[in-house]
């Protein structure tokens, strides 16, 4: 069976492309690195704050929370290879100043980095 073709033998053509609001974004990875941010005029004539590299992350822990340096990523559930190149994503693993942290928000879209500590067993 030959792909993209009817049993004709006639091709499939796509009905319509994409319109702007469909496509997907570009990809801006946050990797760890001296702190670097953007801000973006998105749709509806809103700001958006993007994040491009980040040293610094929010703790909370008890209730309480805290600025820590980060240090080194040590996971990422995504992929392996992000954590060798030191991409700062939700729900990576990251050693900080205060300890171990896992991200709970999305930096490239925030602007920020926001973790919890890791309870140590």
């Amino acid at each position: 069976m030959n792909k993209g073709r009817k049993i004709s033998s006639g091709k499939y053509h796509l009905n319509r492309k994409k319109k702007l609001f469909e496509r997907q974004g570009q990809e801006r990875p946050v990797i760890l690195g001296e702190h670097k941010s953007k801000t973006m005029r998105t749709r509806g004539g809103n700001i958006k704050s993007l994040m491009l590299k980040a040293n610094i992350v929010n703790i909370a822990s008890r209730g309480k929370t805290q600025k820590a340096e980060i240090k080194n990523v040590l996971e990422t559930p995504q992929n392996k290879f992000f954590a060798r190149q030191n991409r700062i994503m939700k729900g990576a693993i990251i050693d900080t100043s205060l300890g171990k942290a896992r991200i709970t928000n999305r930096p490239s879209q925030e602007g920020c980095v926001n973790a919890v500590l890791i309870k140590e067993q």
